[in-house]
Order: C-alpha cells, then structure tokens, then sequence
C-alpha cells in the first residue's frame, strides 16, 4: 500500500504546533482506516531556524509518535527552502506528499478530497480559497493586484493558491530538478505539465502566535515571485531606455528650432542633446545588458538553499 507525508515548514510556531500536528495525525489516521494509504504515513516538520521553543516540541513529538520526523535547519533560509527540504525528504518513500503550514489557517480538513482526486489519476491538486475574509482590505487587493500583474506578464500560476496542495511522487520529482537558488515554488508547479486539478476551502483565521509574514515580508516574497518567474522588470528598464532616445530626439529638434530662432541661451542646444540623448541610450545599454545579468547572476553563485543542523526520525 502506498504511503503519504504530510510536510509541515515551521518557524516560531510554539504555541500551535502540537495541536496541529495531532490534527494532521488523525487525518491521515482517517485515511489509513479507510485503506487508502500504509500505516507508515507520516508527517516531516521542517523547523526553518526558530528561535522559540519549535524543536523541542518537534523532538517531544517524535519521541510519542515515531510517525513525525523532525528536520531542522541551522538558521532561517526561509519558507520556500523549508518546503523544498520536506518534500526531498518525503519523496524518498511517499507516493503522494501534502505541503501545509503549521498554523493550518489553509483547511486540513480537504485533504481527504485531495486524496479522492489524487486515486482518481490527477498528480496535482491544488487548494484554493474561495474567499478572502480573513485577510484585511489591502492584502487582498494587492494579492489580486499580484495575480493580475503576473497574468499580464505571461506567468501561469493559479489565483487564490499558497503552497497547500497534494503532489504525486513523480511531481514532487520532477519539481526537485528544479535548480534554481530563488525558486517560487507556487509559480513553478504549473510548469510541471502534469494532470491537475483544484479542491476548494474557506481559509480560516490564526488561532495563536503572530503571522510570519507582515507587509515588508510580503511585498518581498511577491518581488522575489516577479522577478524569479518573468524578466520583465529589466525589459521596461530597455522600454524606458528607448522611450528616453525618442524624447531626447524630440529635444533635439526642439533645441535646434530655439538656437535657429535665437531663442536659446549660448551652450544650451548642445547641453539638451547630451543629457537626453546619451542618457537614454545608457539606460537601453544597461536594460540589454541586464537581459543576461538578470538570468545568471543568482544561478552562478551555486550557493546552497540551506544548512540542515540535526534530523530526528526519518523515513523507513
């Protein structure tokens, strides 16, 4: 019988940590009873540098419950790193794997239904809120702002998806190719081209400790999102470039006409031209230039994604 792994990135989640993972146990105890998956089911909690009490709760519960898996990283190498590390380590026995944050504010309780349609063939099944009515009035706009910008720009990712969705073994494998340092994870699944499809869920408020991800923290995970799936940002600074060029050339006449007329002051035609026109051509040079630069720069490094400290537990 196949297994599943529950993955579960942690950081300073002290206060809600045991009653999730006791929640996510007796959801895979349901589907254990009703066959559809090995007793040996587990859950891998990747605590991504806590400062807080997280470990010992992860070591106390691996103690009770060989079924939980405890890695932890050496320092804070962030949510996508912690989610990568639990899929790689899940994907070594598990037919199917479950991403989902700690604070389980994305519904549990649609995993069963992801599994339904997990045995019905699909390899990728996403969660998605069908509402928004725990986020304030400027994160949901600028979370819609979000999507749209990326739809404009050509990028595929699903409206109203985290990171909670179901993966097949060869999903999660295929995904684990991926080399990249700055990797979007939520933006790369759709590339994977494996059958998929969507389960619903009302997504419900935090019910202790404080979000991890205040408005600093989220305009930079949907910059690094932006620029880690689209090169546009450099491209409008070429764009700028050559509308600068057709500016400066406009000035140029205009410079021209005002030194014929005796309109200007001695030393100015020639001034106008430099600025615009040398101007816009170093920001064009610069936006090509930035064309390569912005593809190689962070894949050149070859740093690696993160440290892990200490494992307790493991797959068998």
């Amino acid at each position: 019988m196949e297994k599943l792994t529950i993955v579960v990135p942690a950081y300073n989640e002290e206060e809600l940590l045991h009653e999730s993972l006791q929640t996510l146990l007796k959801i895979e105890d349901q589907l254990i009873q009703n066959q559809l998956f090995d007793f040996k089911s587990n859950i891998v909690v990747v605590d991504d540098g806590s400062t807080d009490l997280t470990w010992d709760i992860i070591t106390e519960e691996n103690r009770v419950n060989s079924r939980i898996t405890g890695i932890k990283f050496s320092r804070n190498f962030g949510h996508q790193n912690a989610l990568m590390t639990g899929m790689q380590e899940a994907v070594k026995t598990a037919a199917a794997v479950v991403p989902i944050d700690a604070d389980l504010q994305d519904d549990p309780a649609v995993i069963p239904e992801m599994v339904d349609q997990f045995v019905a063939g699909k390899d990728i099944v996403y969660g998605v809120r069908n509402n928004r009515e725990t986020d304030t009035w400027f994160k949901r706009n600028s979370a819609l702002l979000f999507y749209r910008t990326l739809a404009f720009l050509g990028v595929r990712m699903v409206q109203n998806h985290a990171d909670f969705r179901l993966m097949s073994k060869r999903a999660v494998k295929t995904l684990l190719q991926y080399p990249e340092r700055n990797l979007f994870i939520r933006g790369v699944i759709p590339m994977l081209g494996f059958s998929s499809t969507k389960v619903y869920y009302k997504r419900r408020p935090r019910t202790a400790g404080k979000s991890k991800y205040p408005l600093k923290k989220m305009i930079s995970f949907a910059w690094e999102g932006l620029t880690s799936l689209s090169i546009a940002p450099v491209r409008a600074i070429l764009v700028l470039g050559v509308i600068t060029v057709l500016l400066g050339v406009a000035a140029l006449v205009y410079s021209l006409l005002s030194k014929f007329l005796g309109l200007a002051v001695h030393g100015w035609s020639s001034l106008m031209i430099s600025i615009w026109i040398l101007g816009g051509l170093q920001m064009a040079s610069l936006g090509i230039i930035g064309e390569y630069v912005g593809k190689v720069m962070n894949e050149v490094k070859q740093r690696p994604r993160f440290t892990i400290e200490t494992i307790v537990g493991g797959n068998s």
